[in-house]
């Protein structure tokens, strides 16, 4: 396949950054996204250019670091799945591909295509968690009985990965989807109940004073998160925090 790739390239936080264009040839169908960026740095290495900076890790779909805006659409025009786990084969020979960083201002560019998403860190650190009785008397988790339906939403809630294409994709960047996940796999479970209060108050405070936006419904984020997570979460935080409101 012979691509053009239009690729994002930013020296540092600073920089204004810009487009540029670099043409690629010899790229299989089976290919991953990410081995295709590899054969275009080892060309621009091989000619004693700059490598192009991207974030990656597991390669797997787990990690969530691949997080690339690709054609305007977070992790690229395939469903379902991060563009580690993308493929060459959705392209046409010929096409013209444009790479961009995620873009928020919650999200700011390190370098080229690697964002900071350090922001999620501090959401999780505000109230994703639950505290743990490590007195000697604890308590068989086991033990306590969940309804399955509770405990089959709060799983998938907790497939979250934290990869950040609700932001991408939401045109207020928007980040309800990510703290709604990480809201309802607690609550929906009897072992988050006990700060269940704080949880959602300080996560919800965390997520605005970072600067995300609010959601206004459009339903983009469902759509293009690799792991489906629902908006029945966004509605169920709501609710928490509206309660959480009330009593607190």
């Amino acid at each position: 396949m012979k691509l053009t790739l239009k690729i994002w390239r930013q020296k540092n936080a600073q920089d204004k950054g810009g487009i540029v264009e670099y043409p690629i040839d010899g790229i299989e169908p089976d290919m991953s996204f990410l081995e295709m960026l590899d054969v275009l740095n080892e060309q621009l290495i091989n000619k004693g250019e700059e490598p192009v900076a991207f974030d990656h890790d597991c390669r797997e779909g787990i990690c969530g670091m691949c997080s690339l805006f690709i054609n305007g659409e977070a992790h690229g025009p395939d469903r379902g799945v991060t563009t580690c786990q993308l493929h060459m084969r959705m392209f046409k020979d010929g096409d013209t591909i444009f790479i961009e960083p995620f873009r928020a201002k919650a999200f700011p560019v390190i370098k080229d295509l690697v964002v900071d998403r350090s922001s999620f860190d501090r959401i999780q650190h505000a109230g994703g968690f639950i505290s743990v009785n490590t007195s000697g008397n604890t308590i068989d988790a086991n033990t306590i009985p969940v309804n399955k339906h509770d405990a089959d939403k709060s799983f998938d809630a907790a497939a979250c990965i934290g990869c950040g294409a609700c932001v991408a994709t939401c045109k207020n960047s928007s980040a309800m989807l990510f703290v709604a996940a990480k809201v309802s796999q607690y609550a929906l479970l009897p072992q988050g109940q006990v700060e269940a209060v704080d949880r959602v108050l300080n996560m919800v405070h965390q997520m605005d004073h970072e600067g995300f936006g609010n959601c206004t419904n459009t339903g983009a984020c469902e759509v293009e998160c690799p792991k489906g997570i629902s908006l029945e979460n966004i509605a169920r935080m709501n609710r928490e925090y509206l309660s959480a409101s009330l009593k607190g």
